[in-house]
């Protein structure tokens, strides 16, 4: 495995990455109710910084009180929250490694007591679920704002830079999809209209932390929370945005692929073949979906060769903090307890996870 491109050295913004596997954002619940990080977190991430030259995405980082999911998920509002997660980078860089914070507004999946649910339409996710207010002009306005002030305090935060979370069915994805979004305004109603959202915030906030330091993750394909558009649509809509992004000339496109639904496993349905041929490495694409490390090797070995691509873990680097050491050595990673993953503030399944003893013994030499 060590000799494959999954181990050759790669830039991601102002960056060299020592090895192409990459730790996804995993929301994990280990804030506390008021939303500031706890300190089991600082040993969370700096256990799985274990390998020098790593690149960490943060879990989903809520942009402001008005767009938080709820307790126990961080956010990047106010100082002492900066502050928090200024613990956290330091400790991830003195492992030399680096960290994107996730941004984030989960839009009508939010479960904020005082604050309306905030969509592109008033459509539920699911018959019966709560339905949502759309948006005014004025709060997508604040909403994009409330992304620009939330990467500034990332960077400030200690953060290497910021990636728009515009996958798996939260905000951004209820306007660009149109199972959700059924505007007739400059926000709806087109496939340029849906993608307006996401364009103008990823415009912004690349002018206020600059275009290396951004990233925006999306997912075509996925079902979660009531997604997923007609194929032929799909490709267009995403086809656009993608085009949109490339003109902004951010660090990396994060893409989910179709091997995952609902958490299980599955063969990959649709491709991501159009998003490679109009980036046409103008920077490098993360792709995520189910992973392993026979799988990840192929994807950079043999499925994407001709392009600059890295290959996002999560379940795996949830459960194996020495991920990036078991993958070169082939040594298989721990099994993950779904159980624990969204435990609120507590250590089991979260730090309590074993290095492997070759590992330890290769830190001790």
């Amino acid at each position: 495995m060590a000799q494959s491109k999954l181990f050759q050295p790669i830039s991601i913004g102002r960056h060299q990455l020592q090895h192409r596997i990459v730790m996804a954002p995993l929301t994990r619940f280990r804030a506390d109710e008021d939303n500031l990080p706890l300190p089991m977190m600082i040993e969370y991430y700096t256990q799985r910084a274990s390998s020098p030259g790593t690149l960490i995405i943060s879990e989903a980082i809520p942009v402001s009180l008005r767009h938080c999911f709820g307790p126990y998920t961080t956010g990047l509002w106010n100082e002492a929250q900066i502050q928090s997660w200024k613990e956290i980078t330091d400790a991830i860089h003195a492992k030399s490694c680096f960290i994107y914070a996730q941004l984030w507004a989960p839009g009508r999946i939010a479960a904020k007591e005082g604050y309306p649910l905030y969509s592109s339409s008033a459509v539920p996710m699911e018959p019966g679920a709560p339905i949502p207010q759309a948006m005014t002009e004025a709060e997508i306005y604040q909403c994009i704002s409330d992304f620009e002030n939330a990467a500034m305090n990332a960077i400030k935060a200690g953060f290497d830079g910021v990636e728009l979370h515009g996958a798996n069915g939260y905000l951004f994805d209820q306007f660009s999809q149109d199972t959700c979004n059924k505007r007739t305004d400059k926000w709806g109603g087109s496939v340029e209209n849906r993608s307006r959202f996401i364009l103008e915030t990823t415009k912004a906030v690349a002018k206020a932390v600059g275009n290396a330091r951004v990233g925006v993750r999306l997912s075509p394909w996925s079902l979660f929370q009531g997604m997923k558009m007609e194929t032929a649509l799909a490709t267009e809509q995403f086809s656009h945005i993608i085009r949109g992004l490339k003109e902004l000339h951010i660090s990396y496109l994060h893409l989910i692929e179709s091997r995952v639904v609902n958490h299980i496993d599955c063969d990959k349905k649709e491709g991501l073949e159009f998003a490679f041929d109009i980036w046409k490495n103008q920077s490098p694409i993360i792709v995520a979906g189910g992973f392993n490390g026979d799988k990840a090797r192929k994807a950079v070995d043999e499925e994407y060769n001709d392009h600059d691509t890295l290959v996002a873990f999560g379940r795996y680097f949830v459960s194996t903090p020495d991920l990036v050491f078991r993958v070169r050595n082939n040594i298989e990673p721990n099994q993950y307890d779904r159980s624990t993953f969204y435990t609120p503030m507590k250590d089991e399944g979260y730090i309590d996870y074993p290095f492997s003893d070759r590992f330890l013994s290769a830190v001790a030499a």
